[in-house]
């Protein structure tokens, strides 16, 4: 695993996306799946026991990835390049707009 984020909805972690050589992954939480109140991160990614995988980064959680001048502003501070979608997704979407937030995972 080179990096991963736990995925929070409503603030209940759910899972964890992380990215290695195959690509970018998704997988629910086995406690959280178990939980009556558990919803799905998405309509794309509905909830299921099995990982999710991709070879670019889930459109979901692209769509996580702030734009226009925030986008410039994330790129200047933490000196990330637009391409990488991982690196932006872990250090813009904590306090996302929504239901969803992603923060880094540093227990790796």
């Amino acid at each position: 695993m080179k990096r991963s984020g736990k995925v929070y909805v409503q603030n209940v972690f759910c899972g964890l996306v992380y990215e290695n050589e195959e690509g970018y992954f998704f997988q629910y939480d086995e406690n959280y799946l178990k939980s009556a109140q558990s919803k799905a991160v998405s309509l794309t990614l509905p909830l299921s026991e099995k990982p999710y995988h991709s070879r670019t980064l889930f459109p979901f959680f692209d769509g996580l990835i702030p734009e226009g001048w925030l986008l410039e502003l994330a790129e200047k501070n933490w000196k990330l390049n637009y391409r990488d979608r991982m690196g932006l997704l872990l250090a813009c979407c904590k306090d996302c707009i929504g239901a969803v937030s992603v923060e880094r995972n540093e227990e790796l």
